[in-house]
């Protein structure tokens, strides 16, 4: 293949997966959003935002973007892991020594995030589960993606049939609960408490989530998209679709129908714990197979990327954007902002998710212009080579669909 070729390939499969990486920035802020300014993780959101624009906008969020956009993003990251594997490699860098670096930089920044900025990191433990893929990243691309799905499918449909036959048998068991003394202590301290309280609400819900108890089914809902992501890399399905383009079409049909139907169930059937964990942890995954595909199609296509580069812009900084959300949002609705917390709709808080990423793409669009990585990604990879590479772009070629 001539180097014409080879550019041509490169500067898709940059595209495709920055338009990937925007997207999934996007998608966990219509996930995160809810938690900026109510205590989500004590409260049925269903319930609670089921009226007016509120439950057709909450209805919405929950059925193409829960659940949906973590996979995603976790997919993107073992997809990374392996670029930057073959990147070392014809530098004659150890992998494992870089990869180790990197991930020691992002265990840091997540830790920060946590439990400075918001709880609901999810780099800490995207660092922590990274450091397993070192023993996996040799394997054969096909035999990532098969020992990733294996991983995945089986615990969780063995407990998912668990919980829907629990369902059956005991439905008051498996309803969905409130934690009403939670939500009235994390409205309190949010709306009006010190920096001190804060912070020790902030390292509570962060340990609601991510304890000992939960470890095992984090690492389960988590790493295997690292496999899976490493593998389809090795295969080349993304940096070079047209070959599968038919197998592309097929998946993505079919992952989008399927996808569709079991993130529904909540809501067309019996609303209850067994249904909302099929929803999350198989529609969700479902609809995550549907946004690769149709992105990875619609990229080859000259029209459809135009319109799609705006999340690319995002996507070339995706650490830098997905900090910025926390701390913006943070901002306005934490005692030491402007106080919202707990005040506003889940209407209004979408309002302010449209307008917040409106502003990312013209400033990513921006800031991308002049310099050669996001701010945060600057000093990840400083960190990573132990360098200072080149900043300021001076005369570079615009990257643009093809």
């Amino acid at each position: 293949m001539n180097g014409t070729m080879m550019t041509l390939q490169e500067n898709k499969r940059i595209v495709s997966i920055d338009i990937l990486r925007g997207l999934s920035i996007l998608g966990i802020f219509f996930v995160n959003m809810p938690s900026f300014h109510s205590p989500l993780l004590y409260m049925d959101g269903a319930g609670q935002w089921s009226k007016g624009w509120d439950g057709i906008l909450y209805r919405f969020s929950d059925v193409v973007a829960q659940a949906s956009f973590y996979p995603l993003f976790a997919f993107l990251f073992g997809f990374g892991a392996i670029t930057l594997a073959l990147g070392s490699t014809e530098k004659g860098i150890s992998f494992p020594f870089l990869f180790t670096k990197r991930l020691s930089f992002l265990l840091i920044l997540g830790c920060m995030h946590a439990f400075f900025i918001w709880h609901g990191d999810i780099l800490i433990n995207y660092a922590v589960f990274g450091f397993a893929l070192l023993f996996f990243y040799k394997m054969r691309g096909k035999a990532l993606i098969l020992l990733g799905t294996v991983c995945y499918v089986l615990p969780f449909a063995l407990l998912g049939a668990l919980f829907l036959v629990m369902g059956s048998i005991d439905s008051e068991a498996m309803s969905i609960t409130e934690d009403s003394k939670m939500m009235e202590q994390s409205l309190e301290i949010y709306q009006s408490g010190t920096l001190a309280e804060i912070m020790n609400q902030r390292a509570q819900d962060w340990y609601m989530v991510n304890n000992l108890f939960n470890a095992g089914i984090l690492f389960l809902s988590i790493f295997p998209f690292f496999l899976i992501g490493a593998g389809v890399a090795k295969q080349g399905y993304l940096q070079n679709p047209m070959p599968y383009r038919r197998k592309l079409k097929v998946i993505m049909i079919v992952s989008l129908l399927l996808g569709l139907m079991i993130k529904s169930l909540p809501y067309v059937g019996v609303y209850d714990f067994g249904t909302m964990f099929m929803q999350d942890y198989f529609g969700g995954p479902l609809l995550t197979v549907f946004y690769i595909t149709a992105i990875t199609l619609l990229a080859e296509k000259t029209g459809a990327c135009r319109l799609l580069m705006p999340l690319s812009y995002v996507g070339r900084m995706s650490m830098s954007n997905y900090l910025f959300q926390s701390i913006v949002c943070t901002s306005i609705f934490y005692s030491y902002g402007f106080g919202l917390y707990g005040s506003v709709s889940y209407t209004t808080g979408f309002i302010i998710l449209i307008a917040l990423f409106c502003l990312q793409i013209p400033l990513s669009r921006l800031w991308m212009s002049l310099y050669r990585y996001g701010p945060v990604e600057y000093v990840w990879r400083c960190a990573t080579y132990g360098k200072k590479p080149v900043m300021r772009k001076e005369g570079l070629v615009r990257k643009k669909c093809t």
